[in-house]
């Protein structure tokens, strides 16, 4: 059983995400949460000039949030009769993050799944910026799907580490899952120098090879002056249709998504990409 989440703005993009979720989930029994936090909208709103107009345009707000999630579960359930879905809607007064962390926690949240980009929908940058908000402070893994992307069945999964990092057995356990009904090749890329492992690297590598022992996993190594070269070269020659990665302090992740500026993201994506925590849930 997965507890997968699914935040939406009622955008093309976040139903894009939802439909991606709903086959590419289709072999799993899963219990859905689809989620709407407003707070933002709400604050934003062109009706809400004073403190007299507060009570009314919440309220307005709210029944709009309930009404569009009420519209989406017909959408999904004419999508995916699946008997072995579940469904429900969560409508929030709160901020994206917060309640993302919120629902994450109460409902014991596997993943959350969601579109790269939401309404506004940059050319310049790779991910919108609620994206890059819960990929950063939400502590729970996140698949992000690129805009119009509609490959659900990934042949070839693509994991770039350093062994620096000492796995949590449930973040790979779910990549394996994921990896499973498809009979996915993981391909698992240590980008570093020197090639010689020290002895916390091998360890860590060891573990990975452990919890990935019912998946076709391919170890290699690479040496790359940046390692977003090597991960786009790999991504090129295998044809890889998904990629795999930690997000902790000091990580690959952290290194190419979190620069100064979000214009500034090297990593041109046209995959989707599964963000692991390192965290304890």
């Amino acid at each position: 059983m997965l507890s997968i989440l699914l935040p939406t703005d009622f955008s093309d993009n976040a139903m894009n995400a939802i439909k991606y979720a709903l086959q590419f989930f289709k072999y799993h029994k899963v219990d859905f949460y689809f989620m709407h936090a407003y707070k933002n909208e709400f604050y934003d709103h062109d009706d809400l000039k004073s403190r007299n107009e507060y009570d009314a345009v919440l309220a307005r707000i709210k029944k709009e949030s309930e009404a569009q999630l009420n519209n989406l579960l017909v959408q999904v359930k004419e999508l995916a009769p699946n008997p072995r879905y579940t469904y429900f809607t969560i409508s929030a007064n709160n901020t994206l993050v917060d309640e993302a962390n919120t629902i994450a926690e109460e409902k014991n949240i596997d993943l959350i799944v969601m579109g790269t980009k939401g309404k506004s929908n940059e050319r310049k940058i790779v991910f919108g910026s609620q994206t890059f908000q819960v990929l950063k402070y939400v502590s729970c893994p996140v698949l992000a799907i690129p805009t119009n992307y509609t490959n659900t069945q990934p042949k070839q999964i693509l994991f770039p580490t350093n062994y620096q990092i000492p796995y949590k057995r449930r973040e790979l356990k779910l990549l394996s899952e994921l990896a499973k009904p498809y009979r996915s090749t993981i391909h698992v890329l240590h980008i570093s120098k020197p090639y010689q492992l020290s002895i916390r690297q091998e360890d860590n590598q060891a573990f990975i090879k452990n919890t990935l022992s019912a998946n076709d996993t391919l170890f290699c190594s690479e040496d790359y002056k940046k390692v977003e070269e090597g991960i786009k070269k790999c991504i090129n020659e295998k044809k890889i249709e998904l990629l795999t990665m930690v997000n902790t302090q000091h990580s690959f992740l952290e290194d190419m998504l979190f620069p100064t500026t979000l214009d500034e993201v090297s990593l041109a994506l046209d995959i989707p990409i599964l963000a692991l925590q390192n965290t304890n849930r």
